[in-house]
């Protein structure tokens, strides 16, 4: 699921107040088998970084893209200035499983889209063709697993009290794939870190409420830079 059209909205009501935004591209189906790992993307976000020469910068990411920035952050916290992290992995979070049963089966996979969200109506066609496309696709499908497993394996309880950096948690009251009881997990276990939550709203915020997910962003960052 996660495209960089997922995006698409904040990214507009964000850049429109001056900031800089950059989406990488995660290299989720190009690396070799058994470099497709949670650290090795998190290295690639690193390589991104430097190349662009980007200084105390604001990461952000939902899900898997969460837990890349974590072990970024984790390894070079003087380069970050703070985090945003969204319905993100790195302690628990519930998946279809070892393997995607019924893959073939478009009805169920629509289905599990529709879970993310509080809405099953964000689940549009075009997002469940794409993951239906993703999943019977031989190579791609194990990619996914095979990342799903590393993230599961590269739980970050141990390492989050490292991060000291003012770090916001906007999360989905309904979220059903990171339920709420992970993001104060990582309330606890990050020690700058402040929580808000969104009702009605499942483990996609900027997809399911891009104008309340932009507007704690805008004023998540103008407290950053005002300190």
């Amino acid at each position: 699921m996660g495209t960089l059209s997922n995006f698409n909205q904040i990214t507009k009501i964000i850049s429109e107040k001056g900031y800089r935004i950059l989406i990488p591209e995660l290299p989720i189906f190009d690396l070799p088998i058994l470099k497709t790992t949670a650290k090795e993307i998190s290295n690639f976000l690193s390589e991104f970084i430097s190349h662009l020469k980007l200084k105390n910068v604001t990461l952000l990411g939902n899900s898997l893209g969460g837990h890349i920035a974590l072990i970024y952050t984790i390894k070079n916290q003087s380069n970050v200035k703070s985090l945003i992290l969204t319905g993100s992995s790195g302690l628990y979070e519930k998946s279809m499983g070892e393997t995607f049963p019924r893959r073939e089966d478009y009805e169920y996979i629509k289905l599990k889209t529709q879970e993310v969200f509080y809405d099953p109506k964000i689940a549009s066609k075009k997002l469940i063709d794409s993951i239906y496309k993703n999943v019977n696709n031989r190579k791609r499908a194990i990619r996914i697993l095979t990342l799903a497993k590393s993230a599961i394996r590269h739980n970050l309880s141990k390492e989050l009290k490292i991060i000291q950096i003012p770090t916001l948690l906007i999360w989905g009251n309904n979220d059903q794939v990171t339920p709420p009881e992970v993001a104060k997990e990582f309330k606890n276990l990050i020690k700058n870190s402040t929580i808000r939550w969104i009702d009605k709203c499942g483990h996609a915020p900027m997809m399911e409420h891009p104008i309340i997910f932009s507007n704690f962003c805008l004023k998540w960052l103008k407290i950053i830079d005002e300190n």
